[in-house]
């Protein structure tokens, strides 16, 4: 029976909750849940043994999507894809104080990004107040990304514990044992700021803000206010040897000169490429909200109203140095948001995949959807006037420098479809998505415009969540019959 099942419809999901013919007992709902889900596609989720953290309330989401999903093949991608970080990256336990601690691994990389892990995590926090072991997972995702700032906030990734023969320790910068990499990324400081505010916002939990998260957050400042570079270059260098131009800076590790106009430099984006003009303006749109988020929890948790004041008074400053040197006038599209400036005048114009990304702003809540700068730059980077928009036989999308020529990251596809308002655009996005799955009922960080089969990172769990995320909110939304017309 294993290996005939491919896609399971949500007809027959009444006769798996016997589970081999016995009803489980009211008293062991969570075990039916777990035994009902891990038959839908049994090859392509690990064994109910294998995987790292169980939820009920993911596991009883899943059965809710799964009833009202009549695409078989969407529903066996969702089934896959959104506990994919709960089956395979997490790693949870209690602390020797006594707290959750909560370490993620980005998936075939054994190591915590501080952005990937507060992505993976995101979509299960809107689930958290229906289950408590949910609930505590996700306080120490966030109380493990406050410890992991305060080892050093210029690091992008981190390991479980000092690892003294890291592949990376003879990088040329300030590395630790504890530290996986040393990439200085503005949005590695700004996902936790966010994953923490959201989780305050749903569960109305506080214990998180402790004396921790005022270290972490006083290091956020110092660091942004350092690499706004305003009193000389900081303390930050980073070089590597390598064949890839893209993974070390120039200029003696400090990267391309900025005029500090008020911007913070970021060396590296999301993707973990070295930027070419240091002020990347996904993510200083990105610093903004997550230092107002800060400010939000620094006056009503803590009273701390001079921290407060100084994120709200720096996320002004950026505010006010992107209004004036991140918009440029194209000629076609009339004014848009550029990549990346350097505050002399310079523009790059293009988008990456990895979020932040320009595309992306509205998802992060970093502008509104009807801006309408937004609106022009949206259909800049979904165009071949985006040199890293590529389209062929498989899918049309964006990609980056990280992978090369010709791969769309369905990253970019999940991103028009969130950032959409039109349902035919959004039902594209979803066809696009199943039909270069290469059958393996997952996401993967690319794949080829011609040929879904020649794809990288088989196991990606940012994408793979993101994916689950996506269906869940148009669900949501009210959006069943669009998800159910697709053929």
């Amino acid at each position: 029976m294993k290996k005939q099942v491919k896609y399971i419809s949500a007809g027959m999901l009444a006769a798996m909750l016997l589970c081999g013919g016995q009803v489980q007992a009211a008293d062991r709902m969570s075990e039916m849940y777990v035994c009902a889900a891990d038959a839908i596609q049994k090859d392509n989720r690990p064994v109910v043994s294998e995987r790292l953290f169980h939820s009920d309330a993911v596991e009883k989401e899943i059965l809710r999507i799964q009833k009202l999903l009549k695409n078989e093949k969407l529903a066996w991608m969702f089934t896959n894809c959104f506990p994919n970080t709960l089956d395979t990256t997490v790693h949870f336990r209690i602390g020797k104080d006594g707290k959750p601690d909560t370490f993620v691994y980005t998936g075939d990389i054994h190591a915590m990004w501080l952005r990937d892990s507060g992505a993976q995590v995101w979509p299960y926090v809107q689930l958290a107040n229906s289950d408590p072991k949910l609930k505590q997972m996700l306080a120490g995702v966030i109380l493990r990304q406050f410890k992991c700032i305060n080892i050093d906030p210029y690091a992008n990734a981190f390991n479980d514990g000092p690892v003294e023969d890291n592949e990376w320790m003879t990088d040329l910068t300030d590395m630790k044992a504890e530290l996986h990499e040393r990439k200085w990324e503005i949005d590695s400081l700004c996902y936790p700021l966010r994953l923490a505010y959201h989780y305050w916002k749903t569960t109305g939990d506080a214990s998180i803000f402790t004396e921790e998260w005022i270290q972490a957050i006083t290091q956020i400042l110092k660091t942004f206010k350092e690499q706004q570079r305003k009193e000389g270059v900081g303390p930050y260098k980073f070089q590597r040897k390598t064949e890839r131009a893209l993974d070390t800076l120039n200029n003696d590790g400090l990267g391309a000169p900025v005029n500090p106009v008020g911007l913070i430099v970021s060396c590296f984006r999301p993707s973990d490429d070295a930027t070419t003009l240091q002020y990347l303006v996904p993510s200083n749109f990105f610093a903004v909200s997550s230092l107002r988020k800060a400010a939000e929890i620094l006056e009503a948790v803590n009273q701390k109203e001079d921290l407060a004041k100084e994120c709200k008074s720096l996320a002004k400053e950026v505010e006010t140095a992107l209004k004036k040197y991140a918009v440029y006038k194209h000629p076609k599209y009339g004014k848009i948001y550029a990549f990346e400036v350097d505050g002399f005048g310079n523009h790059l114009l293009m988008d990456d995949a990895n979020v932040p990304s320009l595309l992306a702003m509205p998802y992060l809540g970093d502008v509104d959807i009807n801006d309408k700068i937004y609106q022009n730059t949206r259909k800049f980077v979904w165009s071949e006037d985006n040199p890293y928009f590529f389209k062929g036989t498989a899918g049309e999308g964006i990609g980056g420098p990280h992978i090369g020529y010709d791969m769309i990251w369905p990253m970019s596809i999940m991103m028009k479809a969130f950032t959409s308002k039109d349902d035919a655009e959004i039902k594209a996005c979803i066809k696009m998505l199943m039909d270069t799955d290469a059958g393996k009922g997952f996401m993967h960080e690319s794949f080829h415009k011609d040929n879904p089969e020649k794809f990288t990172r088989a196991w990606f769990a940012w994408q793979n969540t993101l994916f689950g995320e996506l269906i869940l909110k148009l669900v949501n939304e009210g959006k069943v019959d669009l998800l159910n017309s697709i053929n």
